[in-house]
């Protein structure tokens, strides 16, 4: 009889860490149920809400990222980090895992870092196209390196790297309803092409302004948009809609619950070039205009969107020119049958289905090791 495993996993910050972890938690929980998890987050970050929700316990660390723009700022970052260090130790001793997993994100450094030096094997999962710096430090002493694209050898040690591709929400490919009856769900002509606008839970300002900006030309056009704005600001895009006569063929909402119906429904797909958004349009196949994020580290978006964009899977706006460009062209693409199926084809071819089940595989690996 095998005996149970303890895994710690550990990463948060943003959905794109979060929904990955959780992700490869489910698929060692499905292959061992006996495991035990644990995960380890950033105090005050959302995976402190969103790990439990999902059925994990979950211990906060006092770490942050620097602020690269204000140095003098960065003693009191420095003070968190030997803090966290020093809780990460308590925690790994407690528990004691078989393995340790890091996803990124700040609280992934101080646990992975004190795991390896406590002679814990690492198991490391990137998802983007240009690495992070907490993934760069930690390569030096992970074992396997689990990455979403090609060419990561130029961030990381060649023989640690596993080409996995990006755990996503697999339940979104397993939407039941046809695209016609998830047109028809959210109250639109399924004769006539569906545009999903996405930007993350949060919003995305600059694609918000973008619809803002083009209502008459939403108005007189063929298409139908959904339109997730995110909650930070729905109610200011609320007001300003009511103010301006929306458009008939313009749904808007703060946050889609049913994201496998909306993906369904939808033509083409707008939205920012985070890696999990990413992997869940080359999985499912989705047209996309990708306008990446002008705010993230390294600008790692857009090196993400270039990866679909050289295969001709993708188009791009970049954020400065989406207020003009971008609705403008996604009624042309959304238009264009032929533009969609190429795009749809090359999107899907790649894809890296079931990430998660050979991620968990690897994990199990490096314990019997």
């Amino acid at each position: 009889m095998e005996i149970p495993l303890r895994v710690i996993i550990s990463g948060g910050g943003t959905g794109g860490h979060i929904f990955p972890a959780l992700s490869i938690a489910n698929a060692i929980k499905a292959a061992r149920p006996d495991t035990e998890i644990l995960f380890v987050g950033a105090e005050g970050r959302m995976e402190m809400q969103r790990v439990p929700a999902a059925g994990y316990e979950i211990k906060g660390l006092p770490v942050a990222g620097f602020d690269r723009q204000h140095l003098w700022k960065n003693i009191s970052v420095l003070w968190k980090l030997f803090k966290s260090r020093r809780m990460a130790r308590r925690i790994i001793k407690e528990f004691a895992p078989h393995v340790a997993v890091g996803v990124g994100g700040y609280a992934s450094g101080p646990t992975l870092n004190m795991a390896a030096a406590m002679g814990i094997p690492t198991l490391i999962q990137e998802q983007n196209s240009f690495a992070g710096v907490t993934n760069k430090l930690l390569a030096k002493s992970a074992l396997k390196i689990c990455v979403a694209y090609e060419g990561m050898e130029r961030f990381f040690p060649a023989e640690k790297i596993m080409l996995t591709g990006n755990p996503v929400r697999q339940q979104l490919a397993d939407c039941k309803l046809s695209r016609a009856e998830a047109i028809e769900k959210l109250g639109f002509n399924p004769v006539r092409p569906v545009i999903l606008v996405i930007g993350g839970s949060l919003g995305a300002r600059t694609i918000n302004e973008s619809i803002l900006g083009s209502l008459n030309l939403i108005r007189e056009s063929r298409v139908q948009i959904i339109w997730q704005t995110g909650s930070y600001y729905f109610e200011d895009v609320k007001r300003q809609l009511s103010a301006m006569d929306c458009p008939q063929n313009l749904k808007v909402t703060a946050f889609i619950n049913a994201m496998d119906e909306a993906y369904r429904a939808a033509d083409l797909v707008i939205s920012r070039a985070g890696a999990s958004s990413i992997s869940e349009l080359c999985l499912l196949g989705k047209p996309s205009i990708l306008v990446p994020s002008p705010n993230v580290a390294e600008d790692h978006q857009t090196h993400n969107a270039m990866a679909l964009v050289k295969k001709d899977a993708a188009l791009l706006v970049r954020d400065a020119e989406a207020r003009e460009q971008l609705v403008p062209l996604a009624i042309q693409t959304a238009l264009d049958t032929e533009a969609l199926n190429r795009l749809a084809t090359n999107a899907k071819a790649m894809a890296l289905p079931d990430s998660a089940n050979i991620i968990a595989k690897e994990v199990f690996k490096l314990v019997e090791s």
